[in-house]
Order: structure tokens, then sequence, then C-alpha cells
């Protein structure tokens, strides 16, 4: 079917093939261009959203506690906003009054949390195993689904470093007593120095970002389309301008002289109308051209040469078939008797004279 085809269907066919291809490629390696970008673009949101976080607790830690911790030995009330992941998450949850973060998430994921809020289900838990297990692990992040939507979260772990710290953690009796009375004794108790206890982990809203994604993805494939379907358009257009309609004359004349159905005055014609131009390129069509050209004058010389001979041919034949019809005549009976009545006469003539 192809090979039937005229030549610019043939050109319009491989190109879209070749542009399909094309598209099909490059929506492929687009796709994945624009998820690497929105991963990173996430990934960098929430390493954003941790040192905020880590800042507010390292302040709290070097300023605020060490600040207050003479005189919180003598308040009979627990004072939650010393203890740095307290202020972490309080300065997170102000920050998600914000509409623009109102679906970001912190948590303090802990295994034995002294504030059950920070209590870690089930998917914290194993990652909490996975950074025990793996000493060398010191991030974490990807994707899950939760609360329905997609998520992109990142963990890190966290250990008490700070012996100090152990006297709120250790055993009951040696943590404040304001602290006792408001948590009780049965959680945040037993943890130990340099033991990975929980990990520090951010979730970050996904969908908005991979819909944006979406919606840039069909931009610009539309964009590709459009692009390329003009690409074809303007391709077309060119290679009949500069192409089919050279050669089709070429075509014609050469399918009429192969069938003998042009006659020498044809030839010129073709020669004057469609030829004068292309045998001024210097491509290859113009090679063509003046080869086609040559073969039209030697097609109309050689028709010249055939009429000439064929003139002389016809004078001969005249002229042989006059001599052949004299001698016919000659060689008659109704001749014969003529011509010797004609002698009879002559000497008749002769011996009267006498």
């Amino acid at each position: 079917m192809i090979n039937n085809s005229k030549l610019a269907n043939k050109f319009t066919l491989l190109l879209s093939l070749v542009f399909i291809g094309a598209i099909a490629f490059s929506g492929l390696a687009l796709s994945k261009a624009l998820e690497y970008t929105a991963e990173n673009e996430i990934n960098y949101r929430a390493q954003v959203l941790m040192q905020m976080v880590n800042s507010v607790r390292d302040y709290s830690s070097s300023h605020i506690t060490s600040l207050l911790e003479p005189y919180l030995k003598n308040q009979e009330k627990f004072v939650p906003e010393t203890v740095p992941s307290y202020a972490a998450r309080e300065v997170f949850e102000n920050l998600r009054d914000k509409k623009e973060y109102q679906h970001y998430l912190y948590k303090d994921a802990t295994l034995n949390p002294t504030n059950l809020q920070d209590q870690a289900d089930e998917f914290e838990t194993n990652l909490i195993e996975n950074f025990r297990n793996n000493s060398s692990l010191q991030s974490k992040s990807g994707f899950l689904t939760a609360f329905g939507e997609q998520l992109f979260y990142s963990a890190r772990p966290f250990s008490i470093q700070n012996p100090k710290c152990l006297s709120c953690h250790s055993t009951p009796e040696m943590a404040p007593k304001s602290l006792v009375e408001t948590y009780g004794t049965e959680h945040g108790f037993g943890w130990k120095l340099n033991e990975i206890l929980g990990i520090q982990i951010i979730y970050v809203p996904a969908s908005q970002v991979f819909e944006n994604v979406r919606k840039n993805f069909s931009l610009f494939i539309g964009i590709f389309i459009a692009i390329f379907a003009l690409v074809i358009i303007l391709i077309n257009y060119l290679l009949k301008l500069n192409v089919i309609q050279p050669i089709k004359p070429m075509a014609q004349l050469a399918q009429k002289i192969s069938t003998d159905t042009i006659n020498s005055d044809e030839a010129k014609e073709y020669e004057i109308k469609n030829l004068t131009v292309l045998v001024k390129r210097t491509d290859e069509l113009g090679q063509l051209g003046r080869v086609f050209q040559k073969m039209v004058r030697e097609v109309y010389a050689r028709e010249q040469r055939l009429k000439q001979q064929v003139q002389e041919l016809r004078i001969k034949i005249d002229e042989t078939k006059m001599a052949r019809q004299v001698d016919e005549i000659a060689r008659s009976e109704y001749f014969q008797k003529l011509r010797k009545e004609a002698k009879d006469i002559r000497n008749k003539w002769s011996e009267s004279d006498e």
C-alpha cells in the first residue's frame, strides 16, 4: 500500500511515524525529568522545614532551657515549653495555621514517648527499627499514601547525646516531680545515652505537586505536538515546492516518451515551459533537468531527421513508382500496338518521300 502511494503521502507517513516516535521518547524522558524535579522540590521543602525545626530545638535547648533551669526546680507545675521537642512542635503547628502549610506534618515519633502525642505508629516504628538495624543510615525519605493523600516523608533518627537530658527520662525517681505529675510514670523512662529512641519525621503533601507536574507535562506535550505538526506541514510544503512540482513534469514527459505519445513540437513545448527554470538549478534536480533537456532535444532532432528521411524516401518511392508505371505502360499490348502503328506510319511517310 505504501509503495503505491504518492511521494508526498509517503513522506508525510514517514515523518509522522518519526515524529510519533520522537514525541513518545520525548514524553517519556520529559515525564521522568519532571518527576525527578518534583521529587527534588518536595525533598528540598522537607529539608528546609527540618532545618527550621532543628534550629528551634537547638535554640530552645541552648538558650531557653538553660536560662530557665534555675527557676524550674522550684516550679510545682511542669512547663512543657522548656522541652525542645515541644517547642519545635508548637512552632510547626503555628506554621500550619497558614493555608499553604496546613497539610504539612511534623512529629518526633518515639517508641516510648513522654507525651503520647509522640507515640510512633506502625509505619514510623518500622522506620525506627531500620535506623536501629543500620547505624550508618542517616536519613530516609520516600512516598506513602496516608489520610487519603499522597505524602512525601523525610525522617532522621534522634538519640540522647547530652547526659543531662537523662535526668528526666532515666527513672521516675530521678525525674522532676512536676513532669511525673503531668505525664505519669508509665511512659518516657528507661532511655539510654546514644540509643536511637525515635525519628524526626516531616510529611509533605505531594498530590498538588504531582498534579502540577501532570499539567505541565500535558502542556509541554501539546506544544511538542503542535510544533511537530507545523514542521510536517512546512516540510510537505517545501517538499512539494522544491521537489515534487519540478519532478512531476519530468515524470509526465518520461511517460509520454516511453509510450511514444509525444511529437517533436510537444517535446519542444515541454522544454520551454517546464525545463527552462529547472536546468538553472545547481542541485541534483537541476542535473536531472539538464539530462531531460538533452533527451528532449535529441527527441526533437531525431524526429526532424526522421521527417527528412521519410520525405526523401517518399520522393524515391514516387520516382520508382513512376518508372515502374512507365515500364508497365511500355510493356502493355496497347502501347506495343500503338508503337507498331507509329512505326508503320513513319515507314509510310518515308516511302512516300522517296
